[in-house]
């Protein structure tokens, strides 16, 4: 098969998504960017709670008066 053809064949067929998956797609009303942003976020916050946070170090206080 030439490489254009094959090419040619293979965009076709990744622009139909497959029936399975259109119950996943997202509603025409949901902005896509502001979607992203949001799960972007709510990662980034879940990835700061779940790292360990540094121990405490009590304040020493110098002989020195």
């Amino acid at each position: 098969m030439h490489s254009d053809t094959h090419l040619l064949l293979h965009r076709l067929r990744i622009a139909e998504p497959p029936p399975s998956a259109a119950g996943f797609a997202l509603p025409a009303a949901v902005p896509r960017a502001g979607l992203r942003t949001r799960l972007g976020w709510a990662l980034v916050e879940l990835g700061l709670r779940v790292l360990p946070r540094p121990p405490v170090r009590p304040l020493t206080t110098s002989g020195a008066a």
